[in-house]
C-alpha cells in the first residue's frame, strides 16, 4: 500500500478506512498537504476548508471507533465542482454574478455522497456557469493541467479534472453538458462518466441546458465511477426527470470480462480528421480491447455532424433563456466569451429550437438501429490533446467558436441523445499529454460501459500514472 493515502484510488482508500489501516485524518491530511503543494500551480480548487475537513476527519475517526459506519465512503475526503449547493456553503458557479450566493438547499447527488460518508475538503474551479470547454475563467483564472500547467484541462469541469488527476481529490462530481466530464477526463488523464439523462438527480445542481445537463463522476477508474454511480442514481422526489426503478450492481459489472463482447468503431466522422498521435492512440486502445477477447466491428452512424449543430443549437436556446434576467440587468458583470455565447442563443428562432427537439427522438431511433449489432462503440473524446492555455484563450474573438466546435465536435452528439459515454485514459503524446477514449452506449447500460472501461483497465497503466 502507498505511504501517501491521497495517492490510492477511491475505493482503495474507503476500505482502508473501513479496514483501519488508514483514520480518516491520516487520509484527509495527505489529501490537504497535496493541495498545498499543488494548488499555486494548478488553481483548481475555489475553496479549500482545511480546518473543516480535519474536523469532520476527527468526528469519522471518533464514529467508527463506536463503530457508527456512515455508508461506503466513511470518512473520505473529496471535493465536487462548486455548481452544486450545499446549504450554508458559497456555491460561485464560476462567475462574478453569484461571487456571494449562499445556498440555502443541499444538492440531492451531493446529498447522497454525504449520507455514504464523506468528508469535505472544499470546492473546485469551473468555467463561468459551465459553459465553455477549455477551462479558462476571466473571474478567477484558468485551471491549468498537472501533466502540463502551460495547457488547458479541459471544461467546464475545469477544476474536477485537475484535482482528481494531481491527487488533490479521489474523486469529484462534474456536470456533463456538451462534453464538461469527457473532456477534463481527456485532456487531464483521469476516468470520467456521463451518465444516461435521467440516470442522476439534478436537484440543487446549478443548471444550464435544462434538456441536456447530467450529473456524473470524474474519478481514477472505472471502479471508483461504478460505486460512485450506484450511490448517486435512482428516483428523486425534487426532480422529475430521475428515472425510477432499481439501481443496478455497478461494481459487480466491473469484475465480468469483455470476452464476447462487441466493440464498433465507426467508419466516419469520429475517425475523421484526428491528430496523427490521437489516431494512433486509438489503434493501440482498439488492440488492447481485441486481446481482452472483444470483437471489434466496424459501424456506419447517422450524419453526426447534424447532431453536433443541433445540439449546440439547443444548448445555446436554453442556457439563454436560463440567463434571459441576468443578461438585461447585469450584462457587464460576464465574461466575454460566455456573454457573447448567451447573447447568441437570444436570436435562434422558436421554431428551429423546436424542430431540433421534435428530431431528437428520430435521431436516436436512427442511432440506436446502426449499432444495433454491438455492445458499445469506440471513439477519441477530441481530435487532439489538450491545446495551450494561451493558444485557446480566444475570448469573443472571431476565432471562438471554431476552437469551441472543434474541442467538443466528438463529445456533442452524445449529448444530445441523451446516451451514456465512459472516457477512460488512453495514453500519451510524446510530449507527455493525456489522451482518452470514449464508450458510447445504449441508454442506461452504464454498466457495461463500467465492464469495458475497467476491464482496459485491468490490461494498462494509463489511469494510475501520477503527474510529476
Amino acid at each position: 500500500m502507498s505511504a501517501e493515502p491521497a495517492l490510492l484510488s477511491l475505493t482503495a482508500v474507503a476500505r482502508a478506512i473501513a479496514q483501519k489501516r488508514f483514520s480518516s485524518r491520516e487520509v484527509t491530511q495527505s489529501c490537504l498537504d497535496r493541495i498545498a503543494q499543488w494548488q499555486p500551480r494548478l488553481n483548481a480548487f475555489m475553496a479549500i476548508e482545511a480546518d473543516a475537513a480535519l474536523a469532520a476527519a476527527d468526528a469519522a475517526d471518533a464514529a467508527s471507533a463506536k463503530g457508527k459506519i456512515s455508508g461506503p465512503l466513511h470518512g473520505v475526503p473529496l471535493a465536487h465542482k462548486d455548481m452544486y449547493y450545499e446549504a450554508g456553503k458559497i456555491v460561485t458557479c464560476g462567475s462574478k454574478i453569484r461571487r456571494d450566493f449562499v445556498a440555502t438547499t443541499t444538492s440531492t447527488a451531493l446529498q447522497r455522497l454525504k449520507d455514504a460518508g464523506t468528508v469535505r475538503l472544499g470546492s473546485l474551479q469551473m468555467v463561468e456557469f459551465a459553459y465553455g470547454p477549455t477551462g479558462h475563467n476571466t473571474h478567477y483564472g484558468p485551471v491549468h493541467n498537472p501533466f502540463a500547467p502551460d495547457h488547458i484541462t479541459g471544461g467546464s469541469s475545469s477544476g474536477s479534472g485537475s484535482a482528481v488527476a494531481a491527487r488533490l481529490t479521489f474523486a469529484a462530481l462534474g456536470s456533463d453538458t456538451g462534453g464538461s466530464i469527457r473532456m477534463p477526463a481527456h485532456f487531464c488523464g483521469v476516468t470520467g462518466l456521463k451518465t444516461t439523462y435521467g440516470r442522476i438527480s439534478r436537484a440543487g445542481a446549478m443548471p444550464l441546458s435544462q434538456s441536456l445537463d447530467t450529473v456524473g463522476p470524474l474519478a481514477r477508474t472505472a471502479e471508483d465511477c461504478a460505486l460512485l454511480l450506484g450511490l448517486m442514481a435512482g428516483a428523486d422526489p425534487h426532480d422529475p426527470t430521475a428515472i425510477a426503478g432499481p439501481v443496478p450492481d455497478y461494481k459487480a459489472a466491473t469484475r465480468e470480462s469483455i470476452k464476447g463482447l462487441t466493440i464498433g468503431i465507426p467508419t466516419a466522422f469520429y475517425v475523421d480528421d484526428l491528430d496523427s498521435e490521437v489516431a494512433k492512440i486509438l489503434d493501440e486502445t482498439v488492440a488492447v480491447l481485441k486481446r481482452e477477447g472483444a470483437t471489434i466491428a466496424p459501424v456506419e452512424l447517422p450524419d453526426q455532424r447534424q447532431l453536433t449543430a443541433v445540439c449546440q443549437l439547443v444548448l445555446a436556446v436554453e442556457a439563454a433563456a436560463l440567463h434571459k434576467r441576468w443578461l438585461i440587468e447585469r450584462p457587464g458583470d460576464y465574461g466575454p466569451q460566455v456573454l457573447m455565447r448567451l447573447q447568441n442563443g437570444l436570436a435562434i428562432p422558436g421554431v428551429s429550437y423546436l424542430e431540433a427537439m421534435r428530431w431528437r427522438g428520430p435521431a436516436l431511433a436512427a442511432f440506436n438501429a446502426a449499432t444495433a449489432g454491438v455492445d458499445v462503440v469506440i471513439a477519441p473524446v477530441a481530435p487532439v490533446a489538450a491545446p495551450t492555455i494561451a493558444e485557446s484563450d480566444v475570448g469573443n474573438s472571431p476565432d471562438a467558436e471554431a476552437v469551441i466546435q472543434r474541442l467538443t465536435r466528438f463529445t456533442r452528439p452524445i449529448n444530445y441523445l441523451g446516451l451514456p459515454s465512459l472516457a477512460i485514459p488512453a495514453g500519451f503524446t510524446r510530449a507527455g499529454l493525456p489522451v482518452g477514449m470514449q464508450l458510447i452506449g445504449r441508454s442506461f447500460d452504464e454498466a457495461m460501459l463500467l465492464r469495458i472501461g475497467a476491464a482496459f483497465q485491468r490490461a494498462t497503466d494509463f489511469h494510475g500514472r501520477v503527474p510529476k
